[in-house]
């Protein structure tokens, strides 16, 4: 599976697109059981963890986990997932011939009270020497506008990198009355199980609590040129970070550069661990107060 020129335009033009019929019914199938058999084992801890991030509520009763950290170090079917030959191929139309991937998780939203993730832009939390950066989404559902979808704004990847700090700290999350982003443009990202989300590293993006009565889980991977550079500090693991080019080649110490506009996620957040907890020091939800207000 390849993209035709149309998709690759619009890409370009809007940030992101959807793409349907990438991962299998039988490989949706495997993630779904092996996902159910994490979130039982939810039932055994009390506080996030370096696997679980939990919902408020969470108890061994009633598991609720919003996220699943690196959940390609859990079971090897994410780690194939985030290989897989159509997914890379893709994107090699989209980046280029070398590829490197950075991290997964996998985001959850239950029935009814799934967590919002509120507006931001991945740039803001790893801006590169170039931004030839993406996040793929895997559906592991089928995804509508009721159960909380990725929400992306047209064309957002081309303007500025947005202030994501709050009180003089990185919170995570762009102010939720920014007057210059026009979050009433967004798309939901939405299909069938097994469809993939691809959005770029600048693309103002965000989804809101599942409201249906079907959950919501997208499992996300990121990725980037392999000449891209990170500017928040480089790589902890030298040797891991050269063993994540999945394919082509780029020499590590001559990074691409390019005129992006950039600004860096410091002084550090007031809460650390996930985007969940990070966003925690923003100082107003607009999913929050969108759906106070019933929109």
């Amino acid at each position: 599976m390849t993209l035709s020129q149309a998709q690759v335009d619009a890409y370009r033009r809007d940030g992101f697109i959807v793409v349907p019929d990438v991962v299998s019914p039988a490989e949706v199938a495997e993630l779904r059981r092996v996902t159910d058999a994490l979130v039982e084992g939810a039932r055994a801890v009390a506080a996030h963890t370096d696997v679980y991030d939990l919902e408020p509520g969470h108890s061994a009763a009633d598991p609720r986990v919003r996220r699943i950290k690196e959940p390609h170090r859990q079971a090897p079917v994410f780690d194939r997932v985030m290989r897989h030959p159509w997914i890379v191929a893709i994107l090699q139309k989209l980046i280029g011939p070398a590829l490197r991937w950075d991290t997964s998780k996998l985001n959850m939203k239950a029935p009814g009270y799934g967590a919002a993730v509120e507006w931001h832009q991945d740039w803001a939390f790893y801006p590169h020497t170039n931004d030839d950066l993406c996040a793929v989404g895997v559906m592991m559902d089928d995804c509508a506008l009721e159960n909380g979808p990725l929400l992306c704004i047209p064309g957002s990847h081309r303007g500025p990198v947005f202030d994501h700090h709050a009180g003089g700290r990185f919170c995570g999350a762009m102010a939720a009355d920014l007057a210059c982003a026009d979050y009433g443009a967004a798309v939901p990202c939405t299909g069938p199980a097994g469809s993939i989300s691809i959005h770029h590293v600048r693309t103002v993006h965000g989804s809101a609590v599942n409201t249906s009565d079907r959950p919501r889980r997208l499992l996300l991977y990121q990725y980037s040129a392999a000449d891209a550079w990170p500017l928040a500090g480089p790589p902890a693991d030298w040797d891991g970070w050269l063993g994540r080019v999945l394919c082509g080649h780029a020499d590590p110490a001559v990074p691409r550069l390019e005129a992006v506009p950039v600004r860096l996620p410091y002084p550090g957040p007031l809460h650390s661990g996930s985007i969940y907890e990070i966003q925690r020091g923003g100082q107003k939800s607009f999913f929050g107060a969108a759906r106070t207000a019933g929109m």
